[in-house]
């Protein structure tokens, strides 16, 4: 139930992304509205700023119906930050530089095409919203929903049907919907191992901070490098 919660609450961020896009289309008067959006290989920065913003309203939508009626158990300990939990730092930064190493052999000419989708068209203070929400917004809201509500979910009830693999399953299955939840095939086998270990941190420490903490510095490396490709380092 809160797995399918989960779907509807994902899709329902969509369609939600698709009108707030469409809305801002029309009040920007940008050529072609909607369509013209959808279609330019670099979207202005808020289009991607409120289609952030409509997803993240269907994750919110998805926990509150699985803490509700949904009636998974909220964390006690979610959003407790511990000293030790600057070690997970150093594990966000080692998980990225792993997924480069491991992709660099296979020289993908388009790899880094959804971070331009993202930032080709943002400069300033448009760079500078997109920056803070893909660097610190979506690890929240992604470890909240994929993590504290998907992953957990999906191990509860695949406990009471096959409870000797439950845990690898869930792990393993809800890592590989975070991956196609980006909608990037190239990106996939890096975002599904990021997954698992996220999963893992969650299911070690029964907290949301540890792979909070992890997903922000992974993500900020990716940003640091940005930074210093725009800034000609």
């Amino acid at each position: 139930m809160v797995v399918l919660g989960c779907l509807v609450g994902f899709l329902v961020g969509e369609i939600v992304a698709g009108l707030l896009v469409g809305v801002g289309a029309a009040i920007a008067h940008f050529p072609g509205g909607f369509q013209g959006v959808a279609h330019a290989s670099e979207p202005p920065w808020w289009a991607n700023a409120l289609s952030l913003v409509g997803l993240w309203s269907g994750f919110l939508g998805a926990t509150l119906f699985a803490f509700g009626a949904g009636g998974l158990a909220r964390i006690d300990a979610a959003w407790r930050v511990r000293l030790g939990d600057l070690r997970y730092v150093v594990l966000g930064v080692a998980g990225q530089l792993v997924v480069d190493a491991l992709y660099q052999p296979f020289h993908f000419t388009h790899l880094n095409q959804p971070v331009r989708h993202i930032f080709g068209a943002s400069h300033s203070i448009g760079f500078f919203v997109l920056a803070l929400m893909t660097t610190i917004g979506a690890p929240v809201a992604e470890e909240w929903f994929f993590r504290g509500v998907l992953y957990r979910a999906l191990d509860e009830g695949l406990a009471r049907v096959m409870p000797r693999v439950a845990t690898v399953a869930a792990i393993v299955v809800s890592a590989a919907l975070f991956a196609l939840a980006h909608g990037e095939p190239l990106q996939f086998a890096g975002l599904a191992l990021i997954g698992v270990v996220l999963a893992i941190l969650v299911r070690r420490t029964r907290r949301l901070m540890p792979s909070i903490i992890t997903h922000v510095s992974f993500n900020a490396v990716a940003m640091a490098v940005l930074v210093a490709q725009r800034s000609g380092h």
